[in-house]
């Protein structure tokens, strides 16, 4: 432990010795256990299957889900998941390696930035805090398309932070590297790659009255290096398909915001607890934070801290009043918060302890509760989502976390304080997820009953799914029929024919009474009704989890 608090609290060091122990440190943390489970959920399943029918047809413009057009969001993602596909095969590792890399990538970025900023202690305790935030190791090893952007955007505005320095040798160079990263935040997950950042900088200019930066940001050459790297695909994609360009701009981004179109709609407070929650332990302290920018709002790098709260506020304020909201949305608001808490700790390490002392208090009394009511819950629910070990795991993490944090409290000691939640904070990160995901994984994962209709179904075998299930067709490694609800597919099944695969309940029974075998996937409390009425009588194949594999020979 002298070791540790001796490294984290020198202001000298070697940039590479720094960037070294980092890498180690969370390429070894956040790769464990990454091929473990099946995909899980929605978007796990959905973005391995579209890079799959990427290679499969030959066609990296065009992404289809099930074999027909998905639109809802731009390729970057979808294409490094086809290289990882490559590289590793389809496996859940694959998956969720790019993911897993931006995370510990952005980790090293936050030092990088940091160290220009404010020096060599702030960038590491910054780095430290991103990469040891309980819900950022989980968030950044599942495979979803926020992991993309939030990489993209750190770079996009911690490069033009660092470009607006006044004594920043190499201005150029990382305002080219700002258009670059906008460009590709945008090939990562649309406008709002472009929107904002813009939005951000835009209030900073306003705020510090620094309309200069608008002659030295290299406009004219900075927006044709961005349209150079964002719009060759936009421009194919919408000569292939002349609908593409209704559905991605209007549908996908004017109503997905201010409509209750997709059905995510949460109250304007929602994104609270999920900041809260996504950077325990360190959440506690961003008042702190807050409060020291506003006390120190008149000394030298008072405009950097401004620029971060400006980054993570406008971030967090555009997700909070849209009509769509889901936990990953706000990914790229964490990277300056953590930027903000590593200055903010670094400063305690000379002024004293007593600003951190009520929220140390305060995350103590919060984590010691939730390890006794983690070490509980599997006795006290009917139904728990995590096993009586898993319960143990969980709850003596958090709650040596929480007595961690109260005796250094009493002693007063902010590096041991630091140190002890990094460490305990990382192993919540490691090991706690795995324990809630294996139920996950034998609840929702389709990977059992899709590898046994890859084992038993031929090619002329027909393999259906009431309510499409993401996972099937990946693991089967083939199209699925979908009976009744189009769901996210309604788009695409409505171009060109697709009446063979998108079908009602009569259809339905005629392919079940016909010649041809038939494989269906079917929630387990719709068995029991499907089985009275069922001609010829359904054969069970297996259950796992909420569905069950039946077939009519």
């Amino acid at each position: 432990m002298k070791l540790l608090i001796d490294f984290i609290t020198r202001k000298e060091g070697s940039p590479a010795v720094d960037l070294g122990v980092l890498a180690v440190i969370f390429f070894t943390a956040f790769f464990q256990f990454l091929g473990h489970f099946p995909l899980i959920g929605t978007d796990e399943s959905r973005y391995m299957e579209i890079p799959r029918e990427m290679i499969e047809r030959g066609d990296y413009i065009t992404p289809t889900l099930n074999y027909v057009k998905y639109f809802e969001k731009p390729p970057l993602h979808y294409w490094f998941n086809a290289v990882a596909i490559k590289i590793f095969g389809e496996t859940e590792f694959a998956g969720r390696f790019f993911g897993t890399l931006w995370g510990v990538l952005g980790i090293l970025l936050m030092y990088h930035i940091g160290r220009k900023l404010f020096g060599r202690r702030e960038a590491l305790l910054s780095a430290l805090i991103l990469g040891t935030s309980i819900g950022i190791i989980a968030q950044a090893r599942i495979n979803i398309t926020d992991t993309t952007l939030t990489i993209c955007m750190t770079a996009c505005l911690g490069f033009f932070l660092l470009a607006i320095q006044e004594n920043e040798q190499n201005k150029g160079r990382y305002y080219y590297l700002f258009y670059i990263f906008s460009a590709l935040a945008v090939l990562a997950k649309g406008l709002i790659g472009i929107v904002l950042p813009g939005g951000v900088i835009f209030c900073y200019i306003l705020i510090t009255r620094r309309w200069r930066l608008l002659r030295e940001m290299r406009l004219v050459t900075g927006i044709l290096l961005f349209l150079l790297v964002s719009a060759p695909w936009f421009v194919i994609v919408s000569i292939r398909n002349p609908e593409f360009a209704r559905f991605f701009f209007i549908h996908e981004h004017f109503e997905r915001f201010l409509t209750k179109v997709h059905g995510r709609y949460q109250p304007p407070w929602f994104f609270i607890p999920i900041l809260i929650g996504v950077m325990l332990p360190w959440s506690f302290f961003i008042p702190t934070a807050i409060a020291r920018i506003w006390q120190e709002r008149k000394q030298t790098g008072a405009d950097n801290r401004l620029f971060l709260l400006l980054w993570a506020a406008v971030i967090f304020v555009f997700f909070s009043i849209s009509d769509s909201k889901l936990i990953p949305y706000i990914l790229p608001v964490y990277p300056a918060v953590a930027l903000l808490l590593g200055s903010t700790f670094a400063s305690t390490f000379d002024r004293g302890f007593s600003s951190l002392k009520i929220p140390a208090l305060l995350l103590s009394a919060v984590t010691i509760i939730l390890g006794v009511g983690c070490l509980a819950y599997p006795y006290l629910v009917k139904d728990p989502k995590i096993s009586a070990g898993g319960g143990v795991i969980m709850g003596g993490l958090f709650f040596a976390l929480g007595v961690v944090a109260l005796l250094n409290t009493i002693r007063s000691k902010t590096a041991p304080l630091f140190a002890g939640l990094a460490i305990m904070a990382l192993l919540v990160g490691i090991f706690a997820p795995p324990t809630i995901y294996a139920r996950m994984a034998k609840d929702r994962s389709a990977r059992e009953l899709a590898l046994l209709v890859k084992e038993k179904a031929d090619k002329n075998a027909i393999v259906a799914v009431f309510d499409y299930e993401q996972g099937l067709p990946f693991y089967a490694c083939r199209r699925v029929v979908v009976v009744g609800g189009r769901n996210e597919l309604e788009f695409g099944s409505r171009q060109g024919d697709q009446s063979a695969w998108f079908i009602e309940q009569e259809k339905y029974a005629q392919l079940w009474a016909g010649p041809a075998q038939v494989f269906t996937l079917i929630n387990l409390d719709e068995l029991e009704n499907f089985e009275k009425n069922s001609n010829p009588p359904l054969i069970l194949l297996g259950k796992s989890g909420r569905r069950a594999l039946i077939t009519n020979r």
